[in-house]
């Protein structure tokens, strides 16, 4: 039988008109509706509430003003079409049919995340970015055992360099190299002791990645100063975006990359390559160690131009999967 669905509101004199009109064409073309109510959630009446009602028979979609003209040729064209391809044995059809027939666990944990998706995402950051800063609490606490296992977790996805990680309840929130060349500050080298950190390719960098402090200077924070600046940046959006009910708009792809992409990989290469010692780029490009301010900057920026690009794309994605989801248990539910 074909599936009709009317997207409809209360109290509508239009959409009871095409009930009623549904109901005479019933006999020459049997079909089964579903209604909708777009008041019932809040993407379907941004998206249907000043259209009302709007009918869906198979790829046709029309809108008001529906005439009855209008309408018996839509319900027409759709019932034709599925007995074409009914006929024909079109598989592609027959599985989307059986498909659309039942409902399952998958389909009931996919609309789900369709609908909290905002809520999972900055739910997940939170706990991203949390979780390193737990490390020195715990440390400070004296629960070695947790604060190493967070340490261990996050160290294939950060360097956890000490001269570019932030510390906790020590004399300095950091301990740059002292080729950053910052006054007024004690180098890692100074509290450490540990030297030739400007060398790339020196096994005593090893020595700054294990390094997790102490009384003096303070614990690590297990996530380098350029990422806890990206994640929460891009927390930070995410938060901003619900509490303006998603409404905000993705930015625009060259602003990503102008104001986002490109002051990170000119920071965070530059600074790499002039530190390869190659003699024939150091005339170009002199040694240079970044700062936590400019690590700091270039993280932010790019989190948060990430997820102002990236949120709203998925939130109209997550939207699309939601009404597919609504029409499809609206479906279900009429055929029982």
């Amino acid at each position: 039988m074909l599936n009709v669905t009317l997207y409809t509101r209360k109290d509508s004199p239009q959409c009871d008109e095409v009930k009623q009109e549904l109901q005479k064409l019933q006999e020459k073309f049997p079909h089964r509706l579903a209604e909708v109510d777009v008041e019932s959630d809040p993407i379907l009446l941004a998206k249907y509430g000043n259209q009302v009602p709007v009918l869906e028979a198979g790829p046709y979609s029309i809108k008001a003003p529906i005439s009855p003209q209008t309408l018996q040729m839509t319900i027409g064209a759709a019932f034709d079409r599925k007995n074409q391809l009914e006929e024909v044995g079109d598989k592609e059809y027959a599985t989307r049919a059986a498909k659309g027939r039942s409902i399952n666990a998958g389909d009931k944990i996919s609309f789900w995340i369709s609908k909290n998706n905002l809520l999972i995402l900055n739910l997940f950051i939170f706990l991203y970015i949390g979780l390193p800063f737990l490390a020195p609490v715990f440390m400070k606490l004296g629960a070695q055992g947790p604060a190493q296992v967070i340490y261990r977790i996050y160290k294939p996805l950060c360097h956890q360099f000490a001269f570019r990680s932030f510390f906790l309840f020590g004399e300095q929130a950091y301990y740059p190299l002292a080729e950053a060349g910052l006054s007024g500050v004690k180098t890692l080298e100074d509290v450490t002791g540990i030297q030739n950190l400007d060398d790339p390719f020196s096994y005593t960098r090893f020595d700054a990645r294990q390094f997790i402090g102490n009384e003096t200077v303070g614990y690590k924070v297990a996530l380098c100063e350029r990422d806890v600046a990206i994640y929460l940046a891009i927390l930070l959006f995410g938060v901003m975006f619900a509490l303006t009910g998603r409404r905000i708009k993705t930015l625009h792809w060259a602003l990503w990359l102008l104001i986002g992409i490109a002051p990170i990989g000119l920071d965070g290469f530059s600074q790499l390559f002039s530190q390869f010692n190659w003699q024939w780029l150091a005339s170009m490009l002199p040694y240079r160690e970044s700062t936590p301010f400019l690590r700091v900057l270039t993280g932010a920026l790019f989190g948060l131009c990430t997820a102002w690009f990236a949120y709203p794309n998925i939130e109209e994605s997550m939207n699309e999967t939601r009404e597919y989801y609504i029409k499809k248990f609206a479906v279900n539910q009429t055929s029982k």
